[in-house]
């Protein structure tokens, strides 16, 4: 069987000799000349106010972000607020994330917010295609996401400490 990244190598391989076996052709209209576009800044002029919601923060369960990272569980010898690293909260509140996001990264193309909800103990596992691991850790090539962490723990979060880290307070 072929693994993801295999595939992809070898699919973009592909897709390049396609597209470098035929010539190129370039309209005349699509090529510009260096009089043709120019840059203007003008520094005493404001244009508007960029919103702070632009900027923010996602957690992704990629390595040890997650567990071990922000989730250490209650029972942790870590310092936590209901299982969340409470450095973690503390440094959050420093920084005023106006946002941050979960899941992030490419495990929310997977994610299904219902396995995070309802007892830790009772929810599925899934696969977690993001992490890769050896034969030797974990059974074909990749290993499981308990849900541990999951939409319970996130709405938690947001209504408790988490929520003033975010907003300052």
């Amino acid at each position: 069987m072929i693994g993801r990244r295999e595939f992809l190598s070898n699919s973009a391989l592909s897709a390049a000799a396609v597209l470098l076996s035929k010539p190129v052709r370039l309209a005349r209209a699509a090529v510009s000349s260096p009089s043709d576009s120019r840059v203007e800044v003008l520094l005493d002029e404001v244009v508007g106010t960029i919103s702070p919601n632009i900027y923010g923060h996602f957690i992704e369960h990629l390595g040890g972000v997650i567990y071990d990272g922000v989730w250490v569980g209650e029972n942790s010898k870590v310092q936590n607020i209901g299982g969340i690293r409470k450095d973690l909260v503390d440094e959050m509140r420093k920084i005023k994330a106006p946002v941050v996001r979960y899941p992030g990264g490419c495990f929310a193309d997977s994610y299904d917010w219902r396995d995070g909800v309802g007892p830790a103990e009772k929810r599925p596992r899934r696969t977690n295609f993001w992490i890769e691991a050896d034969a030797s850790t974990a059974p074909a090539n990749h290993i499981y996401e308990s849900n541990r962490f999951g939409t319970d723990e996130v709405h938690a979060l947001l209504q408790t400490d988490w929520l003033s880290a975010l907003s300052g307070g």
